[in-house]
Formats: C-alpha cells, structure tokens, sequence
C-alpha cells in the first residue's frame, strides 16, 4: 500500500476557516428557533452548521454580546488595508532593515580603511 503524503504527493490547499457575518448568525438563529421541532436539523444541514453554533450565536445575541458575533478581524475598530497598502507596508519595513545593514556595513567598512591610511602616514614618516 502506497502512501499519498509522500514528496511527489499533490497535496490540495489547506482548508479555509469559514466566516460568519453578524446579519448570517443572527438570521440563521431566528430561522432555527421559528423551525418546527422536525425540522430543526433540516436548517442546520443546509447550512453545513452544528447546533453549538446556534447555542452560541443564541447566547450572544442574548446577553447583547453583539460585538462578539461580528468579525474582529474587519470591524471598524481596524479597518482592512487594500493589499497595495500592506505591500507598501512591507516594503518600508524592509528598506529601513537593509539601509541599517548596509549604514553597518559602512562603518565596519571605515575602520580599516582608517587603519590602513594611518599605517601608510607612520611608514611616510618613519622614512
């Protein structure tokens, strides 16, 4: 038997977590809890979602915890940067780190070229 996580193996991209919008979770709750006691499981496998999820969104919605069911990672606390700005971003940090190598590397560079140059003024003068 021959195993399919070898190096020649083509192995498919790893699985995205899904996302849930607040208007999702909150639609989605009202939709189970008006379902008539049969078709409860029908909503949830429609919709690919466990009943934790709905236990959870219910609580949130129910101790007004509404910041908790929207997505931290694009609230308007921290607005998502267009990808251009994250590149220039990038960009920027990695400039500053090579122009502090290179200002380095100059001034490791300076020493001996001092050295040599007071080497060849106590030789003249030694003459």
């Amino acid at each position: 038997m021959t195993s399919s996580s070898g190096p020649g193996a083509d192995r498919a991209s790893k699985p995205k977590r899904r996302t849930f919008t607040a208007e999702y979770k909150l639609r989605i709750v009202a939709e189970y809890d008006a379902a008539p006691v049969g078709e409860k499981g029908a909503v949830l496998r429609r919709e690919r979602l466990y009943h934790s999820h709905v236990i959870e969104w219910r609580t949130a919605r129910d101790t007004g915890a509404l910041a908790r069911l929207s997505d931290h990672r694009t609230s308007p606390v921290r607005p998502r940067k267009h990808p251009a700005e994250a590149e220039n971003a990038k960009l920027r940090r990695a400039n500053e780190r090579l122009r502090a190598e290179v200002d380095q590397r100059n001034a490791a560079l300076e020493v001996p070229g001092k050295t040599h140059a007071l080497l060849q003024s106590l030789s003249r003068s030694a003459d």
